[in-house]
């Protein structure tokens, strides 16, 4: 089950990355909780898909994901951690930042979905 929620979480970025909301909307439970540097959230699917487009200026690419720590917690629930570096994409002037991230994948209608995912980026 660790292997499955890593290539999940990894297909979630890629649907970030290439601005894929169809990708990232079907990998999410409703309403989801989002903490980061704006603090804490509950996002429903309207709100989160005007935070999604709000983004469109800034193309994300992923440079990499590094000290992954994945557990299954029950057979229906797992949890992730990470290390991922990010750049802008056509955006010379801003170096790349890393974050550590978490995530909590449920198993909902024989389908993973993220329920809570956390981002704290990491001091250079």
């Amino acid at each position: 089950m660790e292997t499955q929620i890593i290539e999940l979480e990894k297909k979630y970025w890629e649907g970030m990355e290439n601005h894929d909301y169809e990708t990232v909307k079907n990998l999410t439970l409703f309403p989801c909780i989002i903490a980061g540097k704006n603090g804490v959230q509950s996002v429903d699917e309207s709100k989160f898909k005007k935070m999604f487009e709000s983004g469109d200026g800034d193309k994300i690419k992923v440079l990499g994901i590094s000290d992954v720590e994945a557990k299954s917690i029950a057979d229906h629930t797992a949890i992730i951690g990470y290390v991922i570096e990010l750049g802008i994409a056509d955006n010379k002037q801003n170096s790349p930042m890393k974050c550590a991230c978490t995530s909590t994948w449920i198993k909902k209608n024989n389908t993973w979905v993220c329920a809570l995912h956390t981002e704290a980026e990491l001091s250079q």
